[in-house]
């Protein structure tokens, strides 16, 4: 019986950028479980899944406006580095969280730092890539 909007599935799946290189796996873990057509996972992948029967492979790729969108250069900030607490490490490639004036979620990355200054990036690090994802249905329930 082929996944349909609906069923639970479980998933084994590598993801690769454009040059190669693997952002994520679930190879080494437990396979992701998901609803079709619950949002759980982005939308191309979803698709993808759907009309797969239990053993099949498949390999596909998600243009980035699918995926996590464009990279947005209004999604990068620069702030003084006393608006930062002391304790927290900073380095490029750090990974913060933070509150926007609404009280959502913010994660950033940061870019660079100085004495003076620290550049933080507020869009999702696979923003403005193209996503391949080689990928086996492993259950339907």
């Amino acid at each position: 019986m082929p996944a349909n909007v609906g069923d639970t599935v479980r998933v084994h799946y590598t993801g690769t950028l454009e040059d190669g290189t693997e952002f994520d796996s679930s190879r080494d873990r437990d396979p992701i479980e998901f609803v079709l057509g619950s949002g759980q996972v982005i939308p191309g992948f979803d698709e993808a899944i759907r009309g797969m029967e239990v053993g099949e492979t498949k390999t596909f790729t998600i243009p980035a406006d699918e995926a996590y969108g464009p990279r947005r250069p209004e999604l990068v900030h620069h702030m003084p580095r006393e608006h930062i607490p002391e304790h927290v490490d900073l380095y490029p490639g750090a990974r913060l969280e933070a509150r926007d004036q609404g009280g959502n979620r913010l994660l950033l990355t940061v870019v660079s730092v100085s004495d003076s200054e620290v550049v933080l990036d507020a869009n999702h690090p696979l923003a403005g890539q193209d996503l391949t994802f080689k990928v086996e249905l492993v259950e339907i329930r």
